[in-house]
């Protein structure tokens, strides 16, 4: 038996936010190069490439552990389901989508990758998903998952649970438009979404 780099994409994404999280919560470096603020400034390099590196910062280790522990259970199986180029693009619609609209209705700082979770889950359980067909686990994930956010969004407390809302959006959009399709490793992810 051997180890094997199974999920390149994902194992990548994890090992980043343990580096970035020693970085930022142990040594104190580069904090705010994670954390999207609600002080977007058009003009600042660093606040556009905010928009995308919040979902790597992390504010505690719990925090860090509770999401790593999601994405590597379920980021391999939608890995090699449609391709690390594929999936890529789904993380970063997920980031991008999620950090506009904080910054549209929110006026607290966002951090850490629990919208690519929740966009995982939903997505977990589209995986053998046909045309015109909706799953009982998708509803039954729908419920649990993204109706305990929508819950949890009248609370007063430090989750974005918006984030986590847009996330399972993200995943299920993708899941319907991607429905009984499946991405070969060097199957290139603009050619299946051309062909959507």
């Amino acid at each position: 038996m051997k180890i094997t780099f199974n999920s390149p994409l994902i194992l990548s994404f994890s090992f980043i936010c343990i580096v970035i999280y020693i970085f930022t919560g142990y040594l104190g470096l580069f904090q705010s190069s994670f954390i999207l603020t609600p002080n977007f400034n058009s003009s600042r390099f660093l606040d556009y490439f905010k928009l995308l590196s919040h979902t790597l910062g992390h504010d505690s280790i719990d925090h860090l552990i509770g999401n790593l522990s999601f994405i590597l259970l379920i980021g391999p199986v939608i890995e090699k389901q449609y391709g690390a180029k594929l999936l890529l693009i789904m993380m970063l619609t997920t980031a991008l989508l999620t950090a506009i609209l904080h910054l549209l209705f929110f006026d607290s700082g966002l951090l850490g990758a629990s919208g690519i979770v929740f966009m995982l889950i939903i997505l977990t359980s589209m995986v053998n998903i046909k045309n015109k067909e909706i799953p009982i686990t998708f509803i039954l994930i729908v419920i649990i998952f993204i109706g305990k956010e929508v819950i949890g969004s009248f609370n007063t407390d430090n989750i974005s649970h918006t984030s986590h809302i847009i996330g399972g959006v993200v995943g299920a959009v993708f899941g319907f438009a991607l429905a009984g399709k499946k991405a070969r490793k060097n199957t290139n992810a603009k050619d299946i979404l051309t062909g959507l």
